[in-house]
């Protein structure tokens, strides 16, 4: 089951921990919430696994958080 641990600003920066994910072999994916659902312009949620949550928030931790990788 997918859960979400992560919401993105924007479409770009969704993207961004979509990938950061993937490289480090999580399986992740994306999906629009509100404002953005309707016109593709506002927050998106990021999904993995329910089975890798911790490890993907780790990871987010470690890469985002503290190397300030995804401006906001």
């Amino acid at each position: 089951m997918w859960t979400a641990i992560y919401i993105a600003i924007n479409r770009i920066q969704a993207e961004k921990m979509k990938d950061l994910l993937c490289t480090e072999g999580i399986l992740a994916n994306t999906r629009a919430t509100g404002v953005a659902s309707l016109n593709g312009d506002g927050a998106y949620e990021i999904l993995v696994l329910e089975s890798e949550a911790n490890e993907a928030n780790e990871i987010i931790c470690k890469n985002v958080v503290m190397k300030k990788l995804v401006k906001s």
